[in-house]
């Protein structure tokens, strides 16, 4: 798989974005992300990169959540400047999903990450994993036609 470093980068910072709900934690996990990747000479010639990525992401939002944070609600998401990345409803009804469902879909939804990957990660089967997203959106759809 060859690796576009500046796309994987900003798809680990929307992951942790999402997760930290902070960009200057989000960011600074991300730079940990990629320079544990650049150090590891194991895992970057394996083809399992994303995978590694994310695993690492998560590793390092679960530590860093930990922490107290002094910002409570992000003051914007990240995206490109004058493309609203969430309307209102939807960004209120995703944050009642449970953490585990917002993350798969900002990663399968947001982040575009292949089903393969999210099987490996989750230690799932595919149809496990469309089963579940197919019934977080159907949640979200009827709460938000509701």
């Amino acid at each position: 798989m060859a690796l576009d470093i500046e796309e994987q980068y900003d798809r680990i910072y929307r992951y942790c974005f999402f997760r930290l709900r902070d960009r200057h934690r989000a960011e600074d996990v991300t730079q940990e992300t990629f320079l544990r990747w650049f150090a590891s000479e194991t895992y970057r010639d394996t083809g399992q990169t994303l995978q590694y990525l994310y695993t690492v992401a998560r590793n390092l939002c679960a530590d860093e959540g930990r922490r107290p944070s002094a910002e409570l609600l992000p003051e914007d998401l990240p995206g490109e400047p004058g493309d609203p990345a969430l309307s209102v409803a939807l960004r209120s009804e995703l944050d009642r999903l449970s953490p585990e469902d917002r993350e798969l879909v900002l990663m399968r939804y947001v982040n575009e990450t292949p089903m393969g990957v999210l099987c490996k990660l989750y230690g799932a089967s595919r149809f496990a994993l469309y089963r579940r997203l197919r019934g977080i959106l159907t949640r979200l759809r009827e709460r938000l036609e509701g």
